[in-house]
């Protein structure tokens, strides 16, 4: 098994920026490869890479800047910018197909910049947050990520749908939706088609959890409390969470955000702990399974962020870079997408993500009730 194992986190990221070249065929080519695959450029460090790169990461970055301000000019919070890169990205993909010009940025898109992009989300969690909800909400955080993503993992396979495709709509709906995602695809290594297609239905499913949650609380007459705990325990996406939980007013908007960044935190140790599950099972010397470097990093910016020495602007400039670098990761991989191979797929992954969301969502319900 393999050098990715035995790689420091800064060998593994110099390795990363210098073979964005050489992955450009791996990830472009006839193999339908993952973005965690294995493979290093033979370049020698050449200074032309750093040139072969912009055309594809200008391109995927513009896609992201649009992204960005569609969900600005509406004014509609939920329009996840990430999932809206994707669609331009295939989009785009669709219409003039893959350029050979962009190759190098687009592979080096998904690698470095959505990395960096999940370390920087650590900051916008501290552990004192944490803390403040208690143990209960803190277990029921727990439970939800622990029970989503084995149990849509145990469903897939029983209705057909592929391990890879399966443990990414596990995580996304387990966790924290689209930079779950991508985030699990790390160590997954699926191929793009995966990708979008799971981002497509935790976001459908996530969606109709904000516009259904909110009228299921009015109706069950839900206290505030017991409310925020359901829809931070089991809503996908972070925005999805908060919107919803800000219909049962401040308490439960309180509650509700705190409770899903409880979620959000366990990103790290559920890819770690996915990667290592992956490894165990794929045997030794038969695929390679490289370590979350990215992760540690999540991990460790949440303890910088808790000790109070990160400033408000610091803060504040992570949360606006983080949905543009993962907007810019996630258009890179619409760019590389094919929509036939995404149609094949079939309707068992939608299925999928309606039981895995209903599962959640009793699972939150319940013990949102039990604290």
């Amino acid at each position: 098994m393999t050098q990715a194992w035995s790689r420091s986190p800064f060998s593994a990221l110099h390795g990363q920026v210098r073979c964005g070249y050489g992955l450009a065929n791996d990830i472009w080519g006839q193999r339908q490869l993952g973005p965690m695959t294995s493979g290093r450029g033979d370049d020698g460090g050449d200074p032309q890479m750093s040139l072969a790169i912009l055309p594809g990461l200008a391109l995927s970055a513009a896609l992201a800047v649009a992204a960005v301000v569609l969900r600005n000019f509406t004014g509609i919070q939920a329009l996840n910018p990430v999932v809206v890169a994707l669609v331009l990205g295939i989009a785009v993909r669709a219409s003039i197909g893959a350029h050979p010009a962009t190759k190098a940025g687009v592979a080096f898109a998904v690698r470095p910049v959505l990395r960096a992009a999940i370390v920087l989300l650590g900051l916008q969690v501290t552990f004192g947050q944490l803390l403040s909800i208690g143990p209960g909400a803190l277990a029921l955080a727990l439970a939800a990520v622990a029970l989503t993503m084995p149990f849509t993992m145990w469903l897939g396979a029983r209705l057909g749908v592929t391990p890879a495709l399966s443990q990414l709509i596990g995580t996304g709906t387990g966790i924290c939706g689209a930079s779950a995602i991508v985030a699990a695809n790390e160590v997954v290594g699926g191929d793009r088609e995966d990708v979008a297609y799971a981002l497509a239905v935790v976001t459908l499913f996530g969606t109709a959890a904000l516009v259904l949650y909110p009228l299921l609380g009015a109706a069950l007459a839900m206290p505030p409390h017991v409310f925020g705990l359901w829809t931070g325990a089991s809503i996908h996406e972070v925005v999805q969470a908060v919107g919803a939980a800000a219909a049962g007013g401040p308490e439960a908007a309180e509650v509700g955000t705190v409770t899903k960044l409880a979620r959000v935190v366990l990103l790290a140790p559920a890819v770690i702990a996915l990667g290592m599950w992956l490894k165990r099972g794929a045997g030794a010397g038969k695929v390679k399974v490289a370590v979350p470097w990215f992760a540690f990093g999540f991990l460790g910016m949440v303890a910088l962020g808790s000790t109070g020495l990160v400033p408000i602007v610091g803060k504040t400039l992570s949360q606006q870079a983080v949905p543009l670098m993962m907007a810019t990761a996630v258009a890179a991989l619409g760019l590389g997408t094919d929509l036939k191979a995404l149609r094949a797929r079939g309707a068992r992954p939608l299925v999928l993500g309606g039981l895995a969301t209903v599962f959640i969502g009793v699972l939150g319900i319940t013990g949102a009730h039990l604290i």
